[in-house]
């Protein structure tokens, strides 16, 4: 099983044209986490592809380009690239580049995306919304299997035998499918023998296990080897060297992002009651001591039978110092307690 860390890169926004301070400042933590967890032995880093004002990163394989010239072997994913409101082309382009830069570490995860604003950034209806995703999906991946490829589609301008350049260190770049839920888009995975990730921010995790298997189902449905699918459970989390300390740091920029997200989707607020049941040894958030956490990825194994695991880092503003020995304590003491106890006879 591997384990990495994710994050949106949120920030204070500057408001203001240039002298972006607060985006400078961030972006510099960005490469320090990715150069630790390449440290401590982490398999994956991953950036998340956002257009507003409170994440800085919109373009995940630029920056993760810069952490490739610092670390030597994590790999680098977005989480996630989204695909329907961008090109298909200069996505695999800009990957491709970014495997030739970190030595064959790229990787894609392409999702329709839970925000909104690059739609109308870029020019795209949002009634199109699934038929986009799904035809810039088909597109992306002839690209990855052909040099020179004929496709032709609705919604995009159409290709006939076109070269796409440049092409990748390794064979492929490895495209995973990253999903919140939607029945649809775990069988359109599983029926692609796509590699896929789960991000469960809420509910409980017992309850994924109906996608899960849905995705195992259709790869076997359509001939696959369910057996060797890839998949990835994605959660929040933050650790402290006591639970207690963990929640009461954690609780206050989570709330907080939470709450807001909520207002603009109209969700009911949060409040710390709920916060400290989702935390419980069978909810989702990963916040508490390297022990608690040890535990509870361990029983979500045993749910899952996952191969992935990406931690989603929020820092809020949580001191930069703290987010790092959370992302220490991740890699030092969560991560080997799991794998000594995975792989621990029957």
């Amino acid at each position: 099983m591997e384990f990495g860390i994710s994050t949106f890169g949120e920030i204070v926004p500057d408001h203001k044209a240039g002298n972006a301070e607060n985006a400078h400042r961030r972006i510099q933590d960005l490469l320090d986490e990715a150069k630790l967890a390449d440290a401590i032995g982490l398999d994956v880093f991953a950036l998340g592809e956002h257009h507003r004002s409170d994440y800085v990163v919109s373009s995940p394989e630029m920056v993760l380009a810069g952490a490739a010239t610092i670390t030597k072997n994590i790999r680098f994913i977005s989480a996630v690239t989204v695909l329907s409101s961008s090109d298909p082309v200069r996505v695999f382009q800009n990957f491709a580049t970014l495997d030739l830069l970190s030595n064959g570490r790229a990787e894609i995860m392409a999702g329709r995306g839970s925000f909104i604003e690059s739609f109308p950034l870029f020019g795209y209806n949002l009634d199109d919304y699934d038929e986009l995703f799904i035809e810039k999906l088909d597109l992306l991946l002839n690209i990855n299997r052909h040099e020179h490829v004929t496709w032709k589609g609705t919604l995009r301008a159409s290709l006939n035998n076109l070269g796409v350049y440049p092409r990748p260190l390794q064979q492929q770049l490895p495209i995973w499918i990253a999903v919140g839920g939607t029945p649809a888009s775990v069988i359109r995975a599983g029926s692609l023998n796509l590699p896929l990730t789960i991000a469960i921010l809420g509910g409980s995790p017992v309850q994924f296990t109906q996608l899960t298997n849905l995705y195992r189902n259709a790869a076997k449905k359509a001939g696959h080897d369910e057996n060797k699918l890839q998949l990835c459970i994605n959660e929040h989390l933050y650790l402290a060297d006591t639970s207690e300390q963990a929640r009461n740091e954690f609780w206050v920029i989570y709330g907080r992002m939470m709450n807001k997200i909520g207002q603009e989707r109209g969700w009911s607020p949060m409040n710390k009651q709920q916060f400290e049941y989702l935390c419980q040894p069978e909810g989702p958030l990963l916040v508490g001591s390297a022990k608690e956490v040890a535990d509870k990825l361990i029983y979500q194994y045993k749910l899952f039978n996952n191969t992935r695991f990406l931690a989603q880092v929020i820092h809020g503003d949580i001191p930069q110092e703290k987010i790092m020995h959370s992302i220490e304590l991740f890699g030092k003491e969560v991560v080997p307690a799991v794998k000594a106890a995975i792989t621990e006879p029957a």
